[in-house]
């Protein structure tokens, strides 16, 4: 009896195991708007300081422009690290690390990559 269920109770666990929970990122249009207001304003994101955007006014040529990024970052976390702290890909990079300097918060870092694979 302490046997079947000791092997209810593995199994049970096995079966939790290997079910992987993802988050699935809803993409809005307010999302992608606000997004895009985050990756504009000065205070934020500012890429427009080093990077032409499709829309964008006066853009830096620091930095690459910002075009069809979903073929340039197919997988959204590199993406996502990638605004949050360049340093991890790049030692040498000249782009700020958004997330450890606390310029920008997880969250925001999510809408503008929505914005972003909206180009």
């Amino acid at each position: 009896m302490l046997l079947c269920k000791l092997c209810r109770l593995a199994a049970g666990i096995a079966a939790i195991a290997v079910v992987t929970v993802a988050t699935v990122h809803a993409t809005t249009a307010d999302g992608i708007a606000a997004g895009k207001s985050l990756a504009m304003e000065r205070s934020k994101g500012n890429c427009l300081a080093c990077h032409r955007i499709e829309d964008g006014v006066l853009p830096g040529t620091i930095g690459p422009p910002l075009l069809a990024m979903k073929l340039r970052f197919p997988e959204r976390e590199a993406l996502k690290q990638q605004i949050c702290d360049a340093t991890i890909r790049n030692p040498h990079s000249r782009m700020p690390p958004y997330c450890r300097h606390g310029i920008l918060t997880d969250e925001e870092v999510e809408l503008i990559v929505d914005y972003l694979y909206t180009l």
